[in-house]
């Protein structure tokens, strides 16, 4: 688990300081220095450089207007509005590929079975592809790698909804859906770029992670709108065609910023980030959470059944976005056994709230929920990083991120199982519940035997 004090080291940044760290990087550290006549600055006055982004926003000697505001300092860097936006765009069609694909197949071939057979089918090849994938990003750079990657990706999904619309046979459209696999994890890209500009500064490095978190949790929200909107008031693909650009073209322009792009790290004897010690029952946590996430999504839909499903599913995506925006603010981080325990209490108010047959409460209850994801998120996703090797962080992240995937797919699975077996109406919120409980004790078994480590090496 991360400690205070962190600094750089070879196996990636560190984490946010935690506790009253911050007050030990003030100025009173300095030593005193009597004024004289002749002396400019007073006593303990703050020493700012030409390349202090609040001097550069406030005017000289001055605090920049809002310099409270982590978010303003943050994007006051160079660059850094810049690939933000672009990643931003290249990442929202991750949540409109799925549904338009589901909608478009279902609508042509009249078979919501075929549709999310095909679309699983992607999805476990994405599993294997995307850490492939990193690791040539991590190895190659960022835009030599993730251009062309994006460019077969995108062609993959335009020959899908070319044999939708042709209704071609079933056997090739699981054949072309594979093609799509290639798509590079732009989250992860862009987390690495921050690492990389904020090596030194590991309170805005947690700060950029909560923006990061915040800014995938509004794609999954308005990704799924959208793609449904377009396919609805259009025609069935519409909302892959216009998926495709958006990825090509902010992929493009993501890699196109190449003075924030991380340079490529030497090759170390470091080996796979899954040999890193602590990586692996990382990911199962991971694993874990993402049941959460694919069976609290499966079960609702079936248990409001209806227009209102969507927006109201939304919800835990908005309390997830927000949460993820104020934590970032936090001076204090918490520690990921400590998220994962709130995840846990709050996962059963959707359980209560379905319970009472209320659909406000419930709706209130996913809001709150959701606002415990992007702090287990945030604070696990830092986990990766500081375990990560610098040559291997790309690596690293894409790993976390298909542990999550292949959870969010067995929960979604096991979400879809209890919704059709259900004994009584809420029964199927037990299993988001019973998926958070699993990932705390996963949590707590690592830390134990982090520990007993720990130990032994003091003997």
């Amino acid at each position: 688990m991360p400690q205070p004090d962190l600094t750089l080291t070879p196996a990636g940044p560190a984490l946010a300081p935690r506790y009253d760290d911050f007050a030990r990087t003030t100025d009173t550290a300095r030593p005193y220095v009597p004024a004289t006549r002749t002396s400019s600055p007073r006593p303990h006055a703050p020493v700012r450089t030409t390349d202090d982004p609040a001097r550069k926003a406030g005017g000289p000697g001055r605090p920049a207007v809002g310099a409270r505001n982590p978010y303003r300092l943050l994007f006051a860097r160079p660059g850094t509005r810049a690939f933000a936006a672009w990643g931003l765009i290249a990442r929202l069609p991750a949540g409109m590929f799925g549904v338009s694909a589901v909608i478009m197949i279902a609508a042509v071939y009249d078979s919501y079975a075929l549709a999310g057979a095909v679309t699983a089918t992607g999805l476990a090849v994405g599993s294997v592809t995307a850490p492939l994938i990193a690791r040539l990003v991590d190895r190659h750079g960022q835009a030599r790698i993730a251009v062309p990657a994006a460019a077969y990706a995108t062609l993959g999904h335009l020959v899908l909804a070319l044999c939708v619309h042709e209704r071609a046979p079933v056997w090739a459209l699981f054949a072309t859906v594979a093609l799509t696999a290639t798509s590079p994890n732009t989250g992860g890209m862009s987390r690495a770029r921050w690492a990389h500009l904020l090596r030194d500064d590991p309170g805005a490095l947690h700060t950029a992670n909560s923006f990061e978190q915040a800014a995938d949790e509004l794609c999954f929200m308005l990704g799924p709108v959208l793609a449904a909107v377009l396919c609805s008031a259009l025609f069935p693909q519409a909302g892959t065609l216009a998926a495709a650009a958006l990825f090509l073209g902010g992929t493009l322009l993501f890699a196109a910023q190449r003075s924030t792009e991380p340079p490529v790290a030497p090759r170390t004897p470091a080996g796979s980030p899954l040999r890193a010690p602590g990586m692996v029952p990382l990911l199962a946590v991971f694993l874990a959470t993402g049941a959460v996430f694919g069976s609290m999504e499966v079960v609702t839909l079936a248990y409001v059944d209806g227009p209102v499903a969507g927006p109201v599913l939304a919800l835990q995506a908005a309390g997830s976005c927000a949460a993820g925006l104020l934590y970032g603010r936090a001076r204090r981080t918490a520690r990921l056994r400590t998220c994962l325990a709130a995840m846990t209490v709050l996962m059963a108010l959707p359980l209560l709230a379905a319970s009472a047959g209320s659909l406000l409460a419930l709706a209130a209850g996913l809001l709150v929920a959701g606002m415990a994801t992007a702090p287990t998120m945030v604070t696990g996703m830092g986990l990766v990083q500081r375990l990560t090797p610098a040559d291997r962080l790309n690596e690293g992240m894409t790993l976390a991120v298909t542990a999550l995937l292949a959870g969010i797919a067995t929960g979604s699975a096991s979400g879809g199982w209890a919704a059709d077996h259900a004994p009584f109406p809420s029964f199927g919120f037990l299993i988001p519940l019973a998926a958070a409980t699993t990932a705390l004790a996963l949590c707590a078994a690592r830390d134990a035997a982090a520990g007993m480590t720990k130990a032994r090496r003091s003997w």
